[in-house]
């Protein structure tokens, strides 16, 4: 059955138990076809925490260049390299968020350019547009959209696990848009960011209000800034019922989630 993993839901600053957001989606059925979905901070140590392993990881997706979502690119590549990993490393997304972790890698070029046998990296660029292309590759089909993530290009995502009849959205970092009730329609599960106000951020009543027009049957609110969010998600309640916040290293079947 398709799972979920919240391996982080934080901001970029939020509270002491929480990481920056990222999220990984696995299969127990296709157990080598793990998607990791940004790199932040330590994704595989956050997906490990979740069950998976390290060899599981079929692509990293990366959604946009600010660095909660791409900072950890270089520990992520020395670890799969330590962990033995020959084949080749899929590394999805937009051309301005492939274009930071390639800098990010290439700043580490002094200390990792003697390393053998280092897996080689896939850069697979998509086109920043509606109904994108990300991933294709069995169980998982992966469509993107632009989001409003202020000047800063990034996309939402679509992920379809077809045998399961599963579907999956993910907003990342956006204020209120159509792009995602799009992306989002008719989802198991929509994962939405709820940093607050701001320039290219959501409420999390912001995020109920894209849940309900785009009729999911669960949400779930990740990106969240520190304090007490209760009155925050009470105010998503009134507006979507199914509303809770993201736990973090949480694990969601889907789509009985």
């Amino acid at each position: 059955m398709p799972a979920l993993h919240l391996l982080g839901t934080g901001a970029a600053l939020s509270d002491p138990h929480r990481t920056t957001t990222m999220l990984a989606v696995s299969d127990d059925a296709a157990p080598s076809n793990t998607l990791l979905i940004d790199c932040g901070g330590d994704v595989l140590q956050r997906l490990q925490a979740c069950g998976p392993s390290i060899d599981s990881v079929s692509a990293l997706i990366v959604t946009h260049a600010h660095m909660d979502h791409t900072s950890g690119f270089p520990l992520f590549m020395e670890k799969i390299w330590l962990d033995g990993r020959m084949r080749p490393m899929p590394v999805c997304g937009i051309e301005p968020a492939l274009a930071q972790v390639q800098r990010l890698w290439d700043a580490f070029e002094p200390v990792h350019e003697g390393w053998d046998d280092l897996p080689p990296l896939e850069w697979r660029p998509a086109r920043h547009k509606r109904d994108a292309l990300i991933w294709g590759e069995a169980p998982w089909t992966v469509t993107a959209a632009p989001v409003d993530h202020g000047d800063m290009p990034n996309v939402g995502l679509r992920i379809e696990h077809a045998s399961a009849d599963a579907v999956l959205a993910y907003s990342c970092d956006t204020a209120p848009t159509s792009s995602v009730v799009h992306l989002a329609r008719g989802a198991d599960v929509l994962v939405h960011e709820a940093n607050g106000t701001g320039d290219g951020h959501s409420t999390a009543a912001g995020a109920a209000e894209v849940a309900a027009e785009a009729d999911v049957d669960r949400l779930l609110l990740v990106h969240l800034p520190p304090g007490d969010k209760t009155a925050a998600l009470h105010e998503a309640r009134t507006i979507f019922p199914h509303t809770d916040l993201g736990e973090e290293l949480g694990t969601y079947a889907f789509p009985s989630a």
